[in-house]
């Protein structure tokens, strides 16, 4: 189990959340990435649409394919460069003329290609790749640490960033694509404008197979390609959802076409209809991103699909149906408009689905990821490494705040006006900052210059204080209450909520609150008995309770890189700033428990169960790491008392109460990896 959290958690952390995914992976086909301005200006290759003819061979793994390339290029450029899986081997690339072009691989790993004439402002070109290759999914790929494509049994999977088929501009260039894909007979194919079912061809190796045929004629990201043994069509309500699984995880179809098809429905009903109304659901095998999304494509791994977890993480990827297939950033600064409405697409449908409870618990760890590395504005994003925890805390963590926080400044009737109004405009175009901008004031009728100034042109979050003195009224009025909100950014301006508890009837205001003092006074009938500012934490904002979290998730980013020592430090932050922190202990125990330091392991786990107890799981996940450093070192009966508390708990996340069950059974051994 430890090899499996570890495992996770790196590739949640280096993907995405659900934590997701593509978004992270931006860099991979950008060559060398320009200041922002220089983005938005300088004219650049645009590849506008391609048709691909490609055969797999999930016996030797292999892929053979032709690819033609549609694109037009500025006049000036004397040399094309296109992102390429590096395991793929070009034979010929010929331009429309069938003149042959000399492509060479440069450092980078890019292709990079001189064209026979000039090219011409505005035309249209056609260039035609050639290529094969073999990918097991171990060979070094576009993304250090992460399997983007493998050719495989039962499940292959040819991802949109994996750079299988000639390419640039990731999330940023929008094309067409008409795929022809041939697989060993009895694969299923899915893809972007599926053209109906399969036909019978034989393959190159002489047997028998199926071709499937798509056509996305929308400017969008069709490029994802996933073949396998799957079960079903499994649907539910209007049948429009199909999902489909590999027989070992064929339980779980109807429950997820259940909850798939409520998430298509709430996020139609939210944000308007999507480009398509059908998706299918695809099982993942566990090797790759936790979840991907394509035109009418969401999939997630086969381990999350009966998890819990996966209901957050499947709303994530099909908000990206909208929120990143519908509409795109214009350039990696305005990343933060899809990365972060497509995880505060999954708050609001966690918000719909189990109350506002149920989401503001959510939004604490939103909050810390969005403040962990808050040191550059997220119009400033495109100058980040797209790999980095900054980009990713940036564009889905603090971009989902302040959705948040533009929902309570403008009213939820503007807010979902102004999503939908930016998804109609801008259909299958690139999004920028300020468009949406004027989107959102055309929809609020409000001037937001100030917000977005503090929210996306800014850093930091306020810490809020306040200061106030009580007065009775004469004559029976009640009480008078004057105080004054202190924060520490000078430039802030928003309005923000107060809440008075009173012997008798709670009184809410909203104060405007600008600079760095705002005087206030509320008028109450009863007593004061406690003020508190944002009581229903509609604002990002600094706590101390918000800088354990910050610390802990360094500590797990930290971990996922492979920096103990770095992660180690960042726990023992945390602890310092609260000694009572389940969470800071059971990481720390989880830490030691894989450098085999057990004594001081189990300190950490007792530590953790003597602890605030949040969040719940600490508790079943502490007692089944102590049964197991005590198989480990020979106290089985300690152990089985460790697994039969882990069973009392009747916990499951995570699978918790099923595993501390089998160790019930036999002891634990460390893997021959461990």
């Amino acid at each position: 189990m430890m090899t499996a959290m570890r495992e996770e958690m790196r590739k949640l952390q280096i993907a995405s959340e659900i934590r997701l995914f593509p978004a992270a992976l931006l860099a991979a086909v950008l060559l060398l990435a320009p200041p922002l301005g220089a983005q938005r200006e300088r004219p650049a290759l645009n590849i506008t649409g391609y048709v691909i003819n490609a055969e797999i061979d999930t016996a030797t793994h292999h892929i053979a394919a032709t690819a033609q390339v549609s694109f037009t290029a500025p006049e000036t450029m004397e040399l094309v460069a296109f992102g390429f899986h590096p395991a793929l081997k070009v034979n010929k690339i010929t331009d429309e003329s069938g003149k042959l072009l000399t492509g060479e691989r440069s450092a980078d790993g890019a292709i990079r290609v001189t064209p026979a004439a000039p090219f011409i402002q505005g035309q249209v070109n056609h260039w035609t790749f050639a290529y094969e290759g073999v990918i097991t999914g171990n060979e070094d790929g576009p993304v250090e640490g992460l399997k983007l494509a493998a050719i495989q049994e039962p499940v292959t999977y040819l991802l949109y960033p994996a750079r299988w088929f000639p390419m640039t501009g990731y999330l940023t260039d929008r094309f067409t694509a008409e795929i022809h894909i041939r697989v060993p007979q009895g694969m299923k194919v899915f893809a972007s404008g599926a053209l109906g079912g399969s036909k019978p061809v034989t393959l190159a190796s002489g047997k028998p197979g199926d071709q499937f045929d798509f056509n996305w004629d929308k400017p969008g990201f069709p490029g994802t390609v996933i073949a396998g043994r799957f079960v079903g069509p499994i649907t539910a309500g209007s049948g429009n959802v199909k999902v489909y699984l590999t027989i070992s995880h064929q339980q779980s179809g109807n429950q997820l076409a259940q909850t798939a098809a409520k998430e298509f429905d709430f996020f139609t009903g939210s944000f308007g209809g999507p480009e398509s109304s059908h998706l299918n659901v695809v099982e993942l095998p566990d090797d790759t991103l936790p979840a991907v999304w394509a035109p009418e494509l969401a999939a997630i791994l086969g381990s999350r699909v009966s998890d819990k977890s996966g209901i957050r993480l499947l709303a994530n990827t099909i908000a990206r149906q909208w929120w990143s297939s519908e509409v795109s950033p214009r350039t990696l600064g305005d990343a933060w408009i899809t990365n972060g409405m497509a995880r505060y697409g999954e708050l609001m449908y966690l918000e719909d689905e189990n109350g506002k409870g149920a989401m503001r618990t959510a939004l604490q760890d939103v909050a810390a990821g969005a403040l962990a590395y808050d040191t550059i504005p997220l119009s400033s994003d495109a100058r980040l490494s797209p790999f980095s925890p900054e980009f990713q805390s940036s564009t889905l963590e603090k971009g989902a705040m302040v959705f948040h926080m533009l929902r309570w400044e403008i009213g939820d009737k503007a807010f979902l006006a102004t999503l939908k109004g930016a998804l109609s405009q801008y259909t299958d175009l690139g999004l920028r900052t300020s468009d949406f901008i004027k989107v959102a004031e055309a929809q609020s009728q409000q001037q937001l210059t100030p917000f977005f100034s503090q929210w996306i042109d800014g850093t930091g979050a306020p810490q809020f204080t306040d200061k106030y003195a009580v007065y009775r009224l004469g004559n029976n009025k009640g009480f008078r209450t004057i105080g004054e909100i202190q924060q520490d950014l000078d430039l802030f301006r928003m309005p923000v909520e107060l809440r008075v508890d009173t012997d008798g009837k709670t009184e809410n205001k909203k104060i405007d609150v600008v600079g760095t003092d705002t005087q206030y006074v509320v008028d109450t009938f009863g007593r004061p008995r406690h003020i508190s500012i944002d009581p229903g934490d509609w604002l990002l904002k600094s706590t101390p309770d918000l800088s354990v979290r910050i610390a802990i998730l360094k500590g797990q980013q930290l971990v996922a890189q492979g920096d103990l020592t770095g992660a180690l430090a960042e726990y023992q932050r945390a602890l310092e700033a609260n000694p009572q922190s389940s969470l800071a202990s059971y990481r720390i125990g989880e830490l030691l428990f894989t450098q085999r330091n057990y004594q001081a392991s189990v300190n950490s786990y007792r530590d953790s169960l003597r602890g605030d107890g949040e969040p719940r799981w600490t508790e079943v996940w502490s007692h089944i790491a102590l049964g197991k450093i005590f198989d480990i070192t020979g106290q089985r009966d300690r152990a089985v008392n460790e697994y039969r508390l882990a069973v009392q708990t009747n916990d499951n996340t995570q699978g918790a109460v099923n595993e501390a069950r089998q160790w019930l059974q036999k002891p634990y051994k460390l893997p021959d990896s461990e």
